[in-house]
Order: C-alpha cells, then structure tokens, then sequence
C-alpha cells in the first residue's frame, strides 16, 4: 500500500487529508488548506451580480483565467488579482508540494467555530491546486462542498496499517505501547493510564475493554457516519442524481433544483458504479501487469547493455590495434624500402668515386708522360710518337665527356611519403551504423590494373578493401553516356568484373561501383575515366607470335592528350593540351590522361623547341610517379632520355643501353608500349633508338614526359606502330 500514499496527501500542505472535501473539479483539498488559498474577488465577480445580470448558470462560477489572470505560467503557481484594489497585497507562500499558498485577505474574527463553519471573506473564489480551475463560492462558502467520508476511511485504515504498535493516547510525553482499548471511550490506554483515567467503578465499570488488536478491528468495522446533504444537513443522502452525478436527499427532490432530474435509488447506483470500478480497475491491473513486466524488461535491458558495452569496447580496441599493427607493418616496409635507397646511393656514388679515381689516376699519368715527351729535343723521335699520343690524349678528353663528371646520383632522397590521404582516414573514422542493424558494405575498390578498353568495348574489375568485415551481396556498376551526362547502371550481380559493349568509339566514360547488401548500398568507389579507341574494325587474332600475324591487327589505337589535373605545376599547356613546355629550369613531369593495362600503344612527340641542349625523357609511368625529378629517377617510370648527340634508357635511376644519335628541334620521338608482349620500345624519326628498352612490364601504365623551360613537345595520337616494328613482329 506504499504506493498508495501519494494519492492520500494533500497537494497543498503534503500531509494526510484532514476533513477532505470535494471540489466540482473531482479533485480533493482538505478543508483547512482550502480556506487557506480562497482569493477575494471584485464585486462585479459575484455570483450575485452574475445572477442578477442573468449570466449565472450554477452554483459555482468558473472564472475566466485569461481575463483575470489568476494562474501565472511564469512562475507555475497562483497570484492575486493583478487590476483590483481589493486584491490581496501580501506575498504568497508556497506549500510542501510547490503549490503557492495565499494569506487571508482580512485577519480572521475571533471565533470558537470548526474551520468548516467558520465564516469565509464574501466573494471569495478557489482554484484547484492540480487542474487549475478556479470558481466562485456561493453565499454557503466551504459548507457547499461535499466531505468525502470514503477518503477519510481509506487513509485511517492506512494510518493504522503503518503503525507497528498501538501507542497510548493520553500519556502526554512519549506515549507507551497500549495494553487495552476501550469501546465505549474508543481511546486506547496504557496500564498507568487506564488505573489513573480509567478506574474500573462508577460507570466505567460497565465500559467493556479489550485488547488493542481486538479494538484496531472492532474500530475498522464500526459504522461509520453517515454524509448528510450539503444542502439539507440535517437530511441524509437518499437518493443519486443521474444527470448531476451525485447523492441527493428526498428534499431536494421534493422542493430543491434536483426535482425534475432522472434519480436512482442510493444502494442500486452504489453497487453499480463498485462494479464499474471493478471492471476499471481490471483493465488497470492488466496495464499495470504490463508496466511490471516492461520494467523487468528495462532491468534485463540495463544488464544486456552493461555487456555490449564491454564487447564492444573489447571489439574496438581489437580493431585500432589491428590497425595500429598494419601500419607498424608498414612502416617497417617503407623503412627498409628507406634503407635500400640509402644503400643503393652510396653504392653508386661510391663506384663512381672508385671509376673517377682509376681514371683521373690514368689521365694524370698521361699528362705526366705528355709534359715529360714535349721536354725531349730529338725532333724525330718526338715524331715518332706524337701522333699515337695526340689521339690518346682526344680519346682520354672524350672519355671525360659529358655525364662523366656529372654525379650519378642525388644527395636527395626521392621518396616521399604521402600520408595525407590516411590521415584523412583516420580522422574520418567513426561507427557507421548501430549494432542493432547490419552495417552496410564498404566501399569497392577498382582494380586498375585489370580495366581496360579494347575497341568499343570496356572491361573493369573491383573488389572488396582487405580489412572489411561486412560481406557484399552484390555490385552496381554506373557508367555515364560519354558526353558527361548522367550515370546510368549497366550491371547488377555478384560478379567483380564486368564488360561492357556497344559503347561509342572515340569517346570518354566515367565508371563507379557500389557495393548494397540487406542493409543498404556502400558509398561509390572513385570514378574511373576509360577512353574508347577510334572507330577501327580489327580482328582478335588468338594465334601465336610465331605465325604470320599483321600486328596493326591487334592494335586498338587510343586517342588522348596530357592530363593538367596530374601535372607538376610548373608544366604550360597550350593547344587543347597536346602542346607542353615548363617553366622551371628543373626537370617537370606530365602524364597523360589515358592509362593502358592490355594491347599495343603507339604514340608520338615532335619537338617545336629545343635550346642549349637539354635531356627531356620521354616514356611511361604509374599513376604516382615523382613530378619534380627527371622521368625514370623512381621506380614508378621507364624512360628514355635523350640530348643532341645520344640517348640513355633509365628506371629507378639505373641508366643503361648508351646509344649515339640524339634530336633536334623538329625531331619525332616514338613510343611503342605492347602489353601484349610486356615490352617498351623508343624511335627516333621512325628508327627504332637502341634494344628493346625494357621487359616484363606489367600494370597500368600512362604515358609520360619529363622537360625543361628549354624544350616544347607537341603530342600525336592514334597512330599506327612503325612499320619496321610490324615486320620484326610477323617474322618473330
């Protein structure tokens, strides 16, 4: 029954109702709080006013709260009257429950009545403290609300339930355990109290005691009193008013306002409404079984998220640690890789110091002997060997030629780590989506290497990221119409390459992938850029090289210009970006915009400047090769450079294959890349510059320049491979 004992608590003083009365709201006050926040109102206010101006309709007249401004939403509490000079000017006070209090407007008479019969200020009105609707009493006060009798025995059985022992109720400082209770007193005695005020002769002789236990009962099942009419009090309730929905005595059927109203016999409405209670109190029962269950619910709830919590902080810490050691992994890769480049150098540099000193030691013994022979004064022995030395002495100057005395290798380390990108990463980490879904897929990763176009034909290839955990139930690949317009899906599946034919010849398509499960869709992969060849009918031929095989046959050529958005910032475009020069004096490097993975390429360079001899290189690279350095000083470019007078191949700073002939302005320089062959091949004016320049390359590849301010290059495409090439090719 503890939870009980909010709805016996009055919401103005906070303690148990004394003489509850109710209010025609339903709501209950107890009579001496309700005395305490009845307001004074203006005389216009009246109920007499009212029903002398005929606006009168009850009782009990509700006042306008938007007019008179009685309940105050600012501060959630009751104030005066705020235009009237009868308002009351004194602070209110607030109760034990927050409800505001106010002081009687006039200090009380002087008087011996019952608070309920005590007279009340004229015109006062009463709002209720918990819905707020304030009315006016009428000429009877207090006296016109009816006193619940029911509450009153519900909170005296409550009382008594929570008392552990039944105390004495004359002792006069801490009252003793009671021993007996009188019935006729209904007063419990303790044994000094009973001897002293309770003296068994004269007539309490015939006063019956019994335990306190026994009298707790006897005092549960003693009659109570009956209510009696508010209007006729010395009537009782008799009868229930249908239509007003209350007890009534025979005279206010008889001559008051309840003689032409339906009414019902007191008992039949009484066992009624008990049993409407009951099937109230039924539904009630089933939500509040309900609400008890929830709350285990919520409980368990409590438990169960204690130890997600801790799987899923045990799981996050797993995963950064996973992290943590790929990239200690990977650090400790790109500190070898480091380390290797550090070795590397100092072997070069120090063979170079090992050749130098040979031949400086060589040249100056020469110049020892030359210097030593021009002393001699015999003129024909001097004739004898002057021209032998003459020539050894130009061989030894050519020798020293250029690129002799220049360093093989740079101080710098050319290497340079791009973290951004991760770190962008991180920084972007965070939870996709709650554990109480399944998170979508991770976004696919295109596979460059293994996309490519071949005629009016596309193929790409994607994949899962390494690390991802939430398996795909399908792909989405978009392409667009090749004019740059809208993207449109060409394949739906489980595959993870796909080829697309019927695309337009010479033109451009952008790519994406997504990958969706029950979930939903991932985000779309980065856009891949394919460039289809021009319309060119050729025949895929499956035999082998060894037969007689036309290898422009096997060529889809493929047209494209120098990418600015890859280009080192230094590099000038001009002429629909086929066109490029620098303007550094340093050595810039330009890709172009189509990458190639299968087939054979043919592209060529023409040269429209070259001043004071420079060494462009002409030739491919990855997609990340260095911009700032010579083509071919990385291991992300094959290339060939080239001066006036001779040309070297070059790849990760490694020069090899010296070759005489070198170019001028107007020169043509020719790059034949077959994939099919895995091989890069030079030319230079349609003649084939040196071997075969490198083998077994292999990936994605973009061609690629490295220039000076002193050099321009103009771009060709789309052309057939030399046919010296071809032949080589058909007698292979």
């Amino acid at each position: 029954m503890e939870e009980m004992e909010e709805e016996l608590k009055c919401p103005v003083c906070g303690s148990f109702y004394r003489e509850p009365i109710i209010l025609p709201c339903s709501h209950n006050i107890c009579q001496a709080c309700a005395r305490n926040i009845l307001v004074q109102t203006p005389e216009s206010e009246s109920p007499q006013s009212r029903r002398a101006s005929g606006s009168g309709v009850s009782d009990y007249d509700y006042l306008d709260l938007d007019k008179m401004s009685l309940y105050s939403e600012a501060d959630s509490g009751y104030g005066s009257y705020g235009g009237f000079a009868s308002a009351p000017t004194t602070p209110c006070q607030k109760s034990p429950n927050g409800v505001r209090v106010f002081p009687p407007a006039m200090p009380p008479p002087a008087t011996h009545l019952s608070p309920a019969l005590a007279p009340v200020p004229r015109n006062s009105c009463i709002t209720c403290p918990q819905c707020h609707r304030s009315l006016i009493l009428d000429d009877r006060g207090l006296r016109g609300f009816p006193k619940n009798r029911v509450l009153e025995g519900v909170i005296d059985r409550y009382q008594q339930s929570k008392a552990a022992a039944l105390k004495c109720q004359l002792c006069e400082k801490a009252p003793k355990e009671a021993t007996v209770m009188c019935e006729q007193c209904d007063v419990f005695y303790c044994d000094p109290c009973r001897l002293r005020c309770h003296p068994p002769r004269g007539p309490l002789a015939k006063h019956r005691l019994v335990p306190p236990a026994q009298g707790r009962v006897s005092r549960r099942l003693s009659p109570r009193k009956v209510s009696t009419c508010t209007d006729h009090e010395l009537e009782n309730h008799s009868m229930y008013c249908v239509q007003c929905k209350m007890p009534v005595c025979y005279q206010c059927l008889e001559e008051g306002k309840h003689s032409s109203h339906e009414v019902k016999a007191l008992g039949a409405m009484w066992k009624l409404h008990k049993s409407q209670l009951s099937q109230a109190l039924n539904g009630l029962s089933d939500r509040a079984k309900e609400a008890k269950e929830f709350l285990v619910q919520l409980r368990n709830m409590v438990q169960q998220i204690q130890e997600n919590s801790v799987e899923f902080e045990a799981c996050l810490v797993a995963q950064c640690d996973a992290l943590i050691d790929a990239l200690n992994r990977r650090k400790a890769q790109l500190l070898a890789r480091v380390n290797k480049e550090h070795e590397h150098k100092l072997k070069v540099v120090r063979d170079q110091i090992s050749h130098c000193t040979v031949k400086l030691r060589q040249t100056t013994g020469l110049m020892e002997y030359c210097l030593e022979v021009i002393k001699e004064n015999d003129p024909s022995g001097f004739l004898q060997i002057s021209d032998a030395l003459i020539r050894r002495v130009h061989l030894t100057e050519d020798q020293w030629g250029k690129g002799t005395l220049t360093p093989r290798m740079t101080t710098d380390f050319d290497l340079s780590l791009d973290n951004s990108p991760l770190l962008q990463s991180i920084h972007q980490l965070d939870f996709v989506q709650m554990k109480t879904s399944s998170p979508v897929p991770a976004t696919p990763i295109l596979q460059l290497e293994e996309c490519c176009t071949h005629n009016n034909s596309a193929t790409l290839s994607w994949k899962q990221p390494p690390l991802s955990t939430v398996p795909a139930e399908g792909y989405i690949l978009e392409l667009d119409d090749g004019n740059g317009g809208q993207f449109r899906e060409v394949y739906v599946g489980k595959e993870t390459m796909c080829t697309v034919d019927g695309l337009h010849f010479n033109s451009t398509y952008n790519a994406r992938i997504k990958a969706f499960n029950k979930t939903g869709v991932s985000q779309y992969s980065k856009t891949l850029v394919l460039q289809t060849s021009e319309g060119c009918n050729f025949e895929t031929q499956s035999a082998p090289y060894s037969q007689l095989v036309d290898i422009k046959k096997l060529l889809a050529v493929a047209w494209f210009a120098f990418d600015p958005g890859s280009a080192h910032s230094d590099i000038i475009f001009s002429n629909d970006n086929l066109t490029v020069t620098c303007s550094s004096y340093d050595d810039r490097v330009v890709l172009g915009k189509t990458g190639f993975s299968k087939g054979v390429h043919y592209w060529e360079l023409t040269v429209d400047r070259y001043d004071n001899h420079p060494d462009p290189a002409f030739g491919v690279a990855r997609i990340d090769v260095m911009k700032d350095v010579m083509l071919g000083k990385d291991d992300k470019a094959w290339a060939m450079y080239v001066d006036n007078n001779r040309s070297w191949f070059m790849h990760n700073n490694s020069h090899t294959n010296r070759t005489e002939g070198g170019i001028t302005k107007g020169a043509t320089i020719g790059v034949l890349l077959d994939l099919n062959r895995k091989t890069l091949t030079f030319f230079i004016n349609d003649e084939q510059q040196g071997p075969i320049a490198f083998e077994n390359v292999e990936g994605l590849f973009f061609p690629a320049v490295s220039l000076n301010r002193n050099v321009q290059v103009t771009l060709h495409t789309g052309l057939p491979v030399p046919d010296c090439y071809s032949s080589r090719a058909s007698i292979a």
